[in-house]
């Protein structure tokens, strides 16, 4: 009992007929492949599938499983409504899944449902499957926007949910790959797209699951990918097991990249604990930062430390180590200066607040002040717990002067930062910023922050920063 089985499959809706309708030809590798995999999980005859879809519902920091005893689903938005689906629901496997779940501190359960039909994501590879089997029950989990390695331990919940109730299970990641690889397809081409693609079948191809933490959210983005998370979840079903890796089909020719894997467990392996191999190089390389921050960084992070823990802030010219304050420079006592701190937390934005214009006596409680601010008042974000505290990256931008300019033209997205105003809506973005590669967005995110229309006229002013890691 327990994982029996798992299939990474596409969800393209025109691979059914009555949506396709003839333009499913064009991948009979996929509809091949699909087929071959419903009749393996016909040979397994599990208890339980599992299914991972990102059209399910999605939360930024939550997993969503769907609660009930029962859900239905069509493809009427596809013009097909006669083509339905009905699913029993594993109530029993939900339930223990929360409770493993809620156990690691994971964020997990059945709160927060917005749609109880089922998705195309969940709907197409029920296509396949009730062709050839029946009888079994149901798991339905959405996906979210944390961290790879927490979708990797959501996977693991699922193996021992399966394991303690006894459940032969098949997991079902449901996901297309890159949506980027021609210029006339849906999506348009982006040079990542086919490279996503190549490496992603290397790496489900094999087996080889330590590598899906290597790919980035920048690169994922740009590729379009869409089941990366799902493939991860899956990946952590089969914690500390030897997988056999099956690649069965690679499609792409509308554009959106189609992949067919099979797995089966083979025997267990502690070697292959890539959730904790990963986590624990994330350790090393966060000790090693700490290590390497300047006085700037060392005060925030002292401020932000302090005032989680006991809900004090340290005074710069009092309240820290002798050995910090002789390394602090005369300019932070002396000198006044607008100031961000930025915090981040697994690669993602925990946290950012600062001024564009002095407000402090000296650029050093400046650092304090919004050190404090960006770890509990930022309106984005609940506030910093301090278990979270040895997870977080720090970094702290001084602010030179502010200078009018006539046009963007005079703005460049790693050198300059820039101030957009319209009456009195201001809003401010920082330079050199992962994933900000244009002026005309970084101009847009601005008036975003700032309530400003996208096509209202604005004032432009650009700045400079030292940024102190």
């Amino acid at each position: 009992m327990g994982i029996a089985a798992a299939f990474m499959v596409p969800h393209p809706p025109l691979i059914v007929p009555e949506i396709g309708r003839g333009e499913e030809k064009k991948i009979v590798q996929t509809i091949d492949a699909y087929r071959e995999a419903a009749e393996r999980i016909k040979a397994c005859g599990p208890n339980t599938i599992v299914i991972l879809s990102p059209h399910q519902t999605m939360y930024a920091d939550y997993f969503h499983i769907s609660p009930g005893k029962e859900a239905k689903g069509d493809f009427g938005n596809f013009r097909a409504k006669d083509v339905r689906f009905e699913v029993s629901y594993d109530t029993e496997f939900v339930e223990e899944l929360c409770r493993l779940a809620a156990e690691r501190n994971l964020p997990a359960g059945t709160m927060g449902e917005r749609e109880r039909k089922l998705d195309h994501g969940t709907m197409v590879p029920l296509y396949f499957i009730d062709q050839f089997y029946r009888g079994y029950r149901t798991v339905r989990i959405g996906l979210s926007g944390l961290p790879l390695v927490k979708h990797y331990e959501l996977g693991e919940c699922i193996k021992e949910a399966a394991d303690r109730l006894g459940r032969k299970t098949v997991v079902i990641a449901s996901g297309d790959l890159s949506h980027k690889l021609k210029e006339d397809g849906p999506y348009g081409y982006q040079e990542e797209g086919p490279v996503y693609d190549r490496q992603i079948m290397e790496v489900m191809g094999t087996g080889n699951f330590s590598e899906l933490f290597g790919f980035s959210e920048k690169f994922c983005e740009k590729a379009g990918e869409c089941g990366h998370r799902s493939f991860a979840v899956m990946a952590g079903a089969f914690d500390k097991m030897k997988v056999k890796a099956e690649k069965l089909s690679y499609e792409g020719p509308f554009g959106v990249g189609y992949g067919i894997c099979a797995y089966e467990p083979l025997r267990a392996d502690a070697g292959r604990n890539f959730g904790e191999q990963f986590k624990e190089k994330e350790r090393r390389r966060l000790e090693s930062l700490r290590e390497k921050e300047d006085v700037y960084v060392k005060l925030a992070r002292r401020t932000i430390e302090k005032y989680i823990i006991s809900g004090r802030k340290p005074y710069p010219g009092e309240d820290l180590p002798e050995k910090m304050k002789m390394e602090m420079p005369e300019e932070m006592f002396k000198r006044r200066a607008g100031v961000f701190v930025s915090i981040k937390k697994d690669g993602q934005l925990r946290g950012c607040i600062g001024t564009i214009q002095a407000v402090q006596s000296c650029m050093a409680e400046e650092i304090v002040e919004n050190a404090i601010s960006a770890a509990v008042r930022d309106p984005r974000f609940s506030p910093i717990e301090p278990e979270e505290l040895e997870y977080l990256v720090i970094s702290v931008d001084v602010l030179g002067d502010t200078e009018k300019i006539a046009s963007p033209g005079e703005l460049d997205t790693e050198r300059y930062g820039v101030i957009v105003t319209k009456g009195r809506k201001r809003g401010l973005l920082l330079p050199n910023l992962e994933g900000i590669d244009t002026v005309e967005e970084q101009i847009a995110i601005a008036k975003q922050k700032a309530g400003i229309g996208p096509y209202e006229a604005v004032e432009l002013e650009r700045f400079e920063v030292v940024r102190h890691h």
